[in-house]
């Protein structure tokens, strides 16, 4: 089985006392290839450090919404100049973790808003997809993004939306994640829309170490549990797992570029 995890945070300290022994699990179990998201500007030298040291790990940088408080003016700068400075290099995947979040009401939409769109147009001044964070903010989204109009599409990371918003990213360009979200029996409505995507649509993420699949429940999220929630889905959707992770790493490489035959 040859697996893309296309969302992970490998370099949180959760990971930090077992992240060599994890990488090497990974790649025994078929984790060929995974991005690490920045989500603020204090962990980005951290995450290029990391991602330089394994060949399997590839960069996005971003500032996420939920660390809305954290961002300061300048730091849209410092990310146009890591954007600048790492352009071309082939660790240097895509912008994110970026996007909108209005399940947490203390976030201010209006700045969620102007930060989402200045960092859009860095993946479109970059030539870079975007990582979408979409919390309750599809219709805010969509808008956005077919307004600004990113030509390399990106994905929406753990799409929980409805058939017709998946439509919707479809035609703007965009693959959805997903992950352990689905694999919960009682996630019913989602898990009927994950039935009715078209394989084209999909790249399977963990977001590790947070949102644990159904069959790891209550434990730190890992990358190596991707191929059972690779197996899970498949059986959802009533195909073979290698035909799931053949489709999604397909789907990755096409999103990021990358060469099919190769892990760097």
């Amino acid at each position: 089985m040859h697996l893309t995890d296309t969302h992970t945070h490998l370099d949180f300290p959760d990971f930090d006392a077992d992240r060599s022994e994890l990488l090497a699990r990974c790649h025994t179990a078929g984790v060929e290839r995974l991005v690490v998201l920045g989500v603020h500007q204090a962990n980005w030298q951290r995450l290029w450090d990391l991602v330089q040291a394994e060949d399997s790990l590839y960069a996005a940088f971003g500032l996420h919404p939920v660390y809305l408080d954290e961002h300061q003016p300048e730091h849209l700068g410092e990310l146009h100049d890591w954007l600048a400075r790492c352009a071309g290099h082939p660790k240097l995947c895509a912008v994110g973790e970026i996007g909108l979040d209005y399940f947490l009401e203390q976030l201010d939409r209006e700045r969620q808003q102007q930060l989402f769109e200045a960092q859009l147009k860095l993946a479109i001044e970059f030539e870079l997809p975007a990582l979408l964070h979409v919390r309750r903010a599809h219709a805010a989204t969509i808008a956005t993004l077919k307004r600004l109009k990113p030509v390399r599409g990106g994905i929406i990371h753990a799409f929980s939306g409805s058939y017709e918003e998946a439509r919707e990213y479809l035609k703007l360009g965009f693959k959805l994640g997903l992950g352990g979200a689905p694999t919960w029996p009682q996630a019913l409505r989602l898990r009927k829309v994950v039935a009715q995507l078209p394989l084209e649509a999909i790249v399977l993420e963990t977001d590790s170490p947070d949102m644990a699949p159904a069959m790891h429940p209550n434990q730190r999220n890992s990358p190596e549990h991707l191929p059972d929630i690779c197996a899970a889905l498949a059986e959802l959707r009533g195909i073979s797992a290698d035909e799931l992770a053949c489709a999604s790493s397909r789907n990755a490489v096409e999103i990021f570029a990358w060469n099919a035959d190769a892990t760097q």
